[in-house]
Order: structure tokens, then sequence, then C-alpha cells
């Protein structure tokens, strides 16, 4: 059986929209998929989503991309832990983008939050993604 991994997927269809200054793009519907898209709009990384459904009746995602100028508003977006290789890190041992720049994401017991926001909680997780 193999193995996909629908998060890296997600992440290289924001990655190749803000590449090619798309103004949105659509994606297929997840809870993990909205709760990492509200987390980027809280940072100001996209201009927002909104969900809908396809002709066959499928939840979508529409996300509309965010430009500073000409630039893209997200630089980078890195997937981290992958499902051959999930990586784990304690509430102390969370690492930093760029200095406390970007932003890192985590699943934890707790939900989907920002690395900054488990430090703060005390608690640890997978390390889905980091952003700049």
């Amino acid at each position: 059986m193999a193995v996909h991994d629908t998060i890296g997927d997600f992440l290289t269809i924001i990655r190749n929209a803000s590449a090619a200054h798309k103004s949105s793009t659509i994606t297929p519907h997840s809870k993990m998929r909205v709760a990492l898209l509200k987390i980027l709009k809280n940072e100001g990384y996209i201009a927002g989503y909104s969900e809908g459904q396809n002709d066959k009746g499928f939840k979508t995602l529409e996300i509309h991309m965010k430009y500073v100028g000409n630039t893209p508003a997200i630089t980078g977006i890195q997937r981290h832990s992958t499902p051959g290789r999930r990586l784990y890190y304690g509430a102390r041992e969370i690492p930093r983008v760029l200095g406390g720049l970007g932003v890192a994401i985590l699943t934890t017991s707790k939900g989907v939050m920002r690395a900054r926001d488990a430090r703060e909680n005390g608690v640890g997780g997978e390390l889905v993604c980091k952003v700049w």
C-alpha cells in the first residue's frame, strides 16, 4: 500500500501558486488543511480562504494568495515531519524559524497551533511545517 503525503501535497500547491503569482488556488478539503489555513491567515501569509464544492460535490478550499507589491507574502514553506520520518519535539526543544521571523506549525494534544503558542502552553508535538 502506498503512503501519500497529503499535507506535503497541500504545501506544494501553496508554494507553486505563490511562485506563479496566482491570485487563488483550489485544493481538496480536510480539517487539517483548514487548521493550517487559519494559522497562515492569522499570521498574514495568505489573504484568506473559502470553502466550496467542486462539480462532483466534493468539498474544496479556495486559497486567496497574498502579495506585498509584486512579492509573495510566503517566501518559503517547508514540510518538516513526513510520513516516513515523524519528528516530535518537547515544549522546550521546538526550533525557531529564522530567529522568530517565520512561523512553525505543530500538531499537539491540544490541536494544531503555532510553535510560539505551544511553548507558552508547555506542550510539544509533531512539527508539521515551517513558513517564512
